[in-house]
């Protein structure tokens, strides 16, 4: 799969998050500018300082008009504990089938074991790529103030009329 660049529809993606809930992306950030984060697992040392970074910035997103959920290959309970353990409160899905997603997102997959490499998209509130980040490992990443700061911009943009003069 070609890797997704802006202006392209994300494609439907079911993630299951802790206690069986489904969230539907791009559907669940209608109408906002949506955060997908695909992460390598709990055990990835840089994957959970962007899930903090992500969570320390929350009310700077939402502000923003951005919402967040992530998602990775590691089993529900590895999941829950990484929701508590840093105090999540966005979507964080978990029993990522990565061949498929990475089939329908260009994500990379590490081949053995089979995870996820840190893949990040920041979609419209229509559910089109405008950013996506690729990693083909531990580092390069999506950061929460980069997602801001571009959301604030895009939003200031789409809202202003276009000046004939310009």
């Amino acid at each position: 799969m070609p890797l997704l660049s802006p202006g392209d529809a994300f494609p439907r993606l079911s993630l299951t998050v802790p206690g069986g809930q489904a969230v539907q992306v791009p559907g669940a950030f209608a109408g906002h500018y949506g955060v997908l984060l695909f992460n390598r697992g709990a055990w990835c040392p840089y994957c959970n300082a962007q899930l903090r970074a992500f969570q320390r910035a929350s009310t700077t997103l939402a502000d923003a008009g951005a919402q967040v959920a992530s998602l990775s290959v590691d089993d529900e309970a590895t999941t829950a504990d990484l929701i508590a353990r840093h105090g999540l409160t966005f979507p964080v899905g978990f029993g990522a089938d990565a061949r498929a997603i990475a089939g329908l997102t260009g994500a990379f997959v590490n081949p053995d074991p089979v995870y996820l490499q840190s893949t990040g998209f920041v979609l419209d509130p229509v559910g089109n790529v405008v950013v996506s980040v690729y990693s083909s490992g531990a580092i390069g990443r999506l950061v929460p103030e980069d997602v801001a700061g571009l959301v604030r911009y895009a939003r200031q943009h789409a809202a202003a009329p276009a000046n004939p003069h310009d």
